[in-house]
């Protein structure tokens, strides 16, 4: 925009003795003054709806009309409008997350009352189907666990069985001959083969009982998931 620039200086023309030429205002002077202000004039914006080219600059301190919430046409926005934008985005109850940074909220966003929230513990989903998780805010579980040391005992007893034999090979032709006879244990046979050393036995039970090692803990043992460390914060106003 080009600001006007006056060529003529029409008071200092008074101080000038009669007769003198240039005591006279001319013609081609004032067209020259009119032609000035006319550029300039026309290279302003309008004070209503104005339509801005180029690069535009306001100057500090500027202030503008906000626009309604939720607006999203090509108006300028001002800086309440932005502000009430970012709290949309942030009601109450909602929850910002920093990694590096613990500066509170209210200081880094400039709304709300914010307060540290969920020290030492991950959120989890709501889910209104398992008692564990169907209340906002709701709070469970255990950095550690323990396991107290313990053992299993077991017993019992084999189903019946019916009469068997144990039998051992021993003997060979070589050692007793063919037609030898021989003794041994609870047995006498002729020849070599196998041979009973037990009576044959009658149904009967087999009965077992015993202790497992030793297992668990009884100290305190850690009971972690897989976690990162953040600033938490919920906005409560």
């Amino acid at each position: 925009m080009s600001d006007y620039v006056q060529s003529t200086n029409f008071a200092t023309k008074d101080n000038l003795s009669s007769g003198d030429p240039l005591k006279i205002v001319k013609g081609t002077e004032i067209n020259t003054e009119f032609a000035n202000i006319a550029i300039a004039v026309a290279t302003k914006a309008d004070l209503a709806s104005p339509t801005f080219t180029g690069t535009v600059t306001l100057p500090s301190g500027a202030v503008g009309v906000t626009q309604s919430f939720g607006d999203n046409d090509t108006s300028l926005a001002t800086t309440a409008f932005v502000q009430a934008a970012m709290a949309a985005l942030h009601p109450v109850g909602s929850i910002y997350i920093n990694a590096t940074n613990s500066t509170n909220p209210s200081t880094l966003l400039g709304f709300g009352t914010w307060s540290a929230f969920g020290a030492g513990r991950v959120p989890v989903g709501f889910n209104a189907a398992n008692a564990l998780f169907d209340t906002a805010e709701e709070t469970g579980g255990s950095a550690d666990a323990t396991l107290p040391t313990h053992t299993h005992t077991f017993s019992g007893t084999t189903s019946t069985i019916g009469n068997h034999q144990h039998e051992e090979t021993i003997g060979t032709i070589g050692i007793f001959g063919t037609g030898a006879t021989y003794t041994k244990g609870n047995y006498s046979g002729t020849g070599s083969g196998a041979v009973d050393l037990t009576n044959n036995a009658g149904s009967h039970d087999h009965t077992y009982s015993g202790t497992t090692a030793s297992a668990g803990s009884s100290g305190t043992n850690a009971n972690y998931q897989p976690y990162i460390t953040v600033y938490m914060w919920k906005r409560v106003s």
